[in-house]
């Protein structure tokens, strides 16, 4: 059966609709549906300076060259790209070579910033030191540092990779976890707390699905292979993960249904939220968060009593 639109082979069906594309009606689809979300959210504005969060894997890659491709066209705001090396032997320093790649290509200021000029070490040793899972203590950290260098490298908004089974995943771990409130805080552009200390998130690819990215980025020749971080498989989002998949399998369309009916229940959960969430300066590093020490300084604070008990 020939691509809905013209006679060419398709290479995609798409999950939600049936219909299948070409490659070129598909990249077409893509970039346009993007697009439209852009628009309809308001995600970017005239004069924007936009940090697009890079890792080097398929989801930063297509979002990278899909708002590089619009800014082209529009000229109606700047983009430069931002990287955290968590310090991943064999994972981070092969993708990043990724990013680095494509941002010389295509003329993308790019700043990375690693764990072990911020935080003393490498991902890798601190697991080594402290017995606690991967993810638990990445996820802080990454947070912390894209948050505060897009803060001091002037960016007003920070694009992410997240797509939509990203987001599907997070709405069930809240909910399994009792943590209504803080998907409060998701959507396509995120947050909640008015703080200038805090850079609004934006989530262009949030209603493509992660089969649509990843055909995306391979068609357009921004990936090779799909290289996952080896942490990934053995967290709580892991298990999540593979469930909605299953279901998905069985029930197509599932993760499309969770996202379309959480958007229409956000405007919600903002409103009886909004004034929920305290802001305090973090007594250690002065970075805001919502107890009064960060999650990150936490960390490093536990971590720093290990040290000496050795």
């Amino acid at each position: 059966m020939p691509c809905k639109n013209c006679v060419e082979k398709p290479v995609i069906k798409l999950t939600n609709s049936k219909i299948q594309l070409c490659k070129q009606h598909f990249i077409k689809y893509f970039e346009k549906k993007v697009l439209n979300a852009i628009k309809n959210y308001k995600l970017i504005d005239k004069n924007d300076k936009i940090g697009v969060g890079v890792s080097g894997g398929k989801d930063s890659l297509a979002v990278l060259n899909v708002l590089n491709t619009l800014k082209n066209k529009t000229r109606r705001f700047e983009i430069e790209a931002i990287a955290i090396d968590e310090g991943i032997k064999g994972y981070r320093d092969k993708t990043l070579e990724k990013a680095e790649e494509y941002c010389k290509e295509n003329k993308i200021k790019l700043h990375v910033f690693s764990y072990k000029d911020e935080f003393g070490d490498t991902l890798d040793n601190f697991l080594k030191k402290l017995n606690m899972k991967a993810c638990s203590m990445c996820g802080p950290f990454r947070r912390y540092l894209l948050n505060k260098k897009s803060r001091e490298s002037g960016f007003s908004k920070l694009a992410t990779g997240h797509n939509m089974d990203d987001e599907a995943q997070t709405i069930i771990m809240n909910y399994f976890r009792r943590n209504i409130e803080t998907s409060a805080r998701l959507g396509p552009i995120t947050g909640i707390v008015k703080d200038k200390r805090f850079v609004r998130r934006i989530k262009p690819l949030y209603f493509m699905t992660q089969k649509e990215v990843a055909t995306y980025a391979f068609l357009k020749g921004l990936t090779d292979e799909f290289v996952e971080c080896p942490h990934s498989t053995d967290s709580y989002r892991g298990d999540v993960m593979e469930m909605l998949n299953n279901f998905e399998a069985k029930y197509p369309g599932t993760k499309n249904s969770i996202i379309t009916s959480f958007m229409e229940m956000l405007p919600l959960l903002r409103e009886i939220y909004k004034n929920h969430i305290p802001i305090h300066n973090c007594e250690i590093c002065g970075e805001p968060c919502s107890q009064n020490i960060c999650q990150a300084c936490k960390i490093v604070e536990i971590l720093k009593n290990k040290a000496k008990d050795v």
